[in-house]
């Protein structure tokens, strides 16, 4: 069930606002999509079947932030998400990958979820039992025998059991476990039982006579028949401590609940981005792409089923995606949206263009984003102690030279500032720590125009470009 606490559309392009420059239509568009989702969830039981989601076609040149949209928007949603390239599924003719797996790979990444969240519930009572398995491995546990003979002093004989030792046993595993606790003892050496799986690999097995989820389900039996063999591992405490805790973690959650968890998430909040999808477009190949119509126009019908709704095979179970919500990208250079086969048109109903980055969008996407480059690049310096700081005049340089170099060579848009910003730093970064140890590197725009003006002079660029 999806949280009541979900953000409404203008919480969702506010969040995006802290990732993404510009793109204001696209990012109404999604925040729509995804509230959709909770109140859908919340609609009478009548209804929630009926409704299906608003598919989303998004049309605009690369490095513009289709993919960065859709990534965030999955963030925000706690969503299972998967990004594929419709390209991939062409390759080789028209042997390209199973249309299905994309959906398999949501269900997969849902599972993972899922699991990460079970495990943080019982984080705390694994990490009990793992502290006693550590207890265990440093001071094992005195066995109370059924008593011995105390020969008295006259010769007569009494049973007597062995307090003290139990005791100082027993003391001794209370001190030892504060120093757990406190983590004394975490390079201190023991040896425990790690269990391992006995499955031999079975990918050659029948290549090419069964299918991905047969062979999945296959290597999961041999598994599961296998027994699992206890290895004796020689760790540090803290490293045992690792190991350790995901194995209790495993055994404290319900696989098959987590599994039918996964498969409700997955077709209730699953994202699927579909990137690249103007390749497959039939324009593509008329106007000088690779490789025949029919193996294009194989692949979009292909999709049709999966994105208008069917059920999939997985190895976890069998998932439906009438309400998984797909997002489609492409650049649309050398086909159009109308190249695409009719049915696939209707099934994305919803087309935003994203505009082109300008110079302005380019100095913001410098400044603002919490990922902006020049505070990862900051980040970067700051671990060997080296502050580097920008002054207003040099970002707008840098922001100029990538608009120049994209108007003039190729448009790979933001993509672009990463280019320009390696080849003012790369110097800075080669130098510290063995010359520059400590201190402060200012950047001023005298310096930026000195670093580039070799990229703006050499017009090939076709080292730089990514």
């Amino acid at each position: 069930m999806l949280n009541t606490s979900y953000l409404t559309p203008r919480q969702i392009v506010a969040e995006l606002d802290k990732y993404i420059v510009g793109q204001n239509e696209a990012k109404r568009n999604v925040a729509i999509a995804l509230r959709n989702r909770w109140r859908r969830m919340n609609a009478n039981a009548e209804m929630k079947d009926e409704i299906i989601p608003n598919n989303i076609l998004m049309i605009g040149a690369t490095g513009v932030g289709k993919t960065e949209i859709a990534r965030r928007l999955a963030k925000i949603a706690d969503a299972p998400f998967v990004k594929i390239e419709a390209s991939k599924f062409t390759e080789v003719g028209y042997v390209g990958r199973d249309v299905e797996s994309m959906v398999r790979d949501l269900v997969e990444q849902s599972v993972n979820m899922v699991k990460t969240r079970k495990k943080e519930e019982v984080k705390e009572k694994a990490a009990q039992a793992v502290e006693e398995i550590i207890l265990d491995a440093l001071i094992p546990p005195m066995r109370k025998s059924a008593g011995f003979a105390i020969t008295t002093t006259d010769g007569s004989q009494s049973e007597q059991p062995p307090k003290d030792d139990a005791e100082l046993n027993e003391r001794t595993r209370t001190l030892f476990r504060e120093k757990i606790k406190n983590g004394e003892l975490e390079n201190r050496k023991i040896e425990i039982d790690i269990k391992q799986s006995g499955a031999p690999g079975v990918g050659m097995i029948g290549a090419g006579m069964m299918d991905e989820v047969s062979m999945m389900n296959l290597q999961e039996m041999i598994s599961g028949m296998m027994p699992k063999k206890p290895k004796k591992r020689k760790l540090t405490v803290a490293e045992a401590r690792k190991v350790l805790l995901e194995e209790e973690a495993a055994k404290l959650i319900d696989m098959d609940e987590v599994k039918e968890e996964a498969i409700r998430k997955a077709e209730d909040a699953g994202i699927i981005f579909i990137d690249e999808i103007d390749k497959i477009a039939s324009g593509a190949s008329k106007k000088g792409g690779s490789g025949p119509d029919v193996s294009r126009e194989g692949v979009q019908r292909d999709l049709l089923p999966i994105v208008e709704g069917t059920s999939v095979n997985t190895k976890h179970g069998v998932i439906n995606t009438d309400h998984v919500l797909f997002i489609a990208a492409g650049a649309f250079h050398i086909s159009k949206p109308s190249d695409l086969i009719p049915e696939l048109q209707g099934r994305f109903p919803i087309r935003v263009e994203l505009d082109n980055l300008t110079k302005d969008d380019f100095v913001r996407i410098l400044k603002e984003p919490k990922n902006a480059l020049t505070r990862q690049y900051q980040a970067l310096f700051a671990a060997e102690d080296v502050v580097i700081s920008f002054d207003d005049e040099a970002i707008n340089e840098v922001a100029q030279t990538a608009f120049d170099i994209n108007a003039e060579i190729e448009n790979i848009g933001a993509r672009r500032l990463h280019t320009v910003m390696s080849r003012l730093l790369n110097e800075f970064l080669f130098d510290v720590p063995d010359k520059i140890s400590s201190g402060e590197i200012k950047i001023s725009k005298a310096m930026v125009k000195e670093k580039l003006n070799g990229l703006i002079k050499n017009r090939d660029l076709s080292e730089y470009i990514l």
